[in-house]
């Protein structure tokens, strides 16, 4: 009830500040609607208006579409292989430098977007892995677009084809690094009282019924919830009101008096659990494993343990 009730009064502060104004009157990480956001695009005051950043993948989607005024930041250009592990978030000072020329800034809102609007396209997971870069580079004035590009075009706006480039951003003096968890926190929290290690990949993936990972499996004692599950199934870009999955969450065990470790294959999913719990309902306690399951079943020469059985909570 207490996260409900949260959302919805930052719901309506939000769009009070955004009828009064045209811009938002505090710093937020949340979801905005498409019609909330072409308002602040369109701002008459340049310097008022908000970075939109476009993460999709593919950059033949951008040439062939996007929301005005969006920069293209590629999610991936934000990872990389390190010590044979795949995918591995970059270090910091490339990260940051790469943040930057997006223009990303710590005195602007941040408006994240991209598309692929059915299953098996997961597109979503590259606007939610963005923002959480965001956040944990200290970045404090974030939405990602409800419904992405699909959700603009059923607003009835438009795309463009003309390209947009940010000036260069400049970022917080302080990061958020404390969202992040290494695996030697994972190990250690994992089965204690109060903690709630949770899977966000598909069952299968979860069980070990999957030809992609080395390893099959899960991190023992974890507790499976899709994150597919938590978006709506004629848009997987259009996150589900809290009320719609408390129950289901509740069910998992995922509640808000733990202290909350997400995980997945390579942190995009985990990020949009990680997002949908702490942002949209509300959870104090959430963070996120980075090296994912591609880690864990390389790291310390392949020692630590798997399992193929569902585990429930505590």
């Amino acid at each position: 009830m207490f996260a409900t009730t949260r959302h919805s009064v930052k719901s309506l502060i939000l769009g009070a500040a955004l009828l009064a104004s045209g811009v938002f009157a505090r710093a937020d990480i949340g979801i905005i609607s498409p019609t909330e956001a072409k308002k602040l695009i369109e701002n008459p005051d340049a310097k008022a208006r908000p970075v939109v950043l476009d993460t999709r993948g593919g950059y033949k989607d951008y040439f062939r579409g996007h929301i005005p005024t969006a920069h293209h930041l590629e999610f991936d250009t934000l990872r990389g292989t390190d010590q044979g592990v795949p995918v591995q978030y970059l270090p910091e000072d490339l990260t940051q430098q790469l943040l930057i020329r997006a223009g990303v800034d710590k005195k602007r809102l941040h408006l994240i977007y991209a598309t692929g609007e059915a299953l098996p396209n997961d597109e979503i997971l590259s606007a939610s892995m963005v923002a959480y870069v965001l956040e944990k580079f200290g970045v404090k004035d974030i939405r990602i677009i409800d419904g992405g590009l699909p959700g603009w075009k059923a607003a009835g706006f438009a795309p463009t084809q003309e390209y947009f480039g940010n000036p260069k951003g400049s970022l917080p003096s302080k990061a958020n690094r404390g969202i992040a968890l290494k695996v030697d926190e994972v190990i250690q929290n994992k089965d204690k009282a109060g903690f709630l290690l949770v899977d966000a990949r598909p069952k299968n993936e979860y069980l070990g019924q999957d030809e992609i990972w080395l390893r099959k499996g899960h991190i023992p004692g974890a507790v499976s919830f899709h994150w597919a599950r938590l978006m709506e199934k004629d848009n997987t870009h259009k996150f589900k009101p809290f009320s719609q999955v408390k129950a289901d969450l509740e069910a998992a065990g995922i509640t808000p008096d733990k202290q909350i470790y997400c995980y997945c294959g390579t942190s995009r999913e985990g990020s949009l659990l990680r997002f949908y719990l702490k942002h949209v309902a509300g959870y104090p306690n959430v963070r996120l494993y980075e090296g994912a399951w591609k880690e864990y079943v390389w790291t310390k020469g392949k020692s630590l343990p798997a399992e193929l059985t569902e585990s429930k909570a505590h």
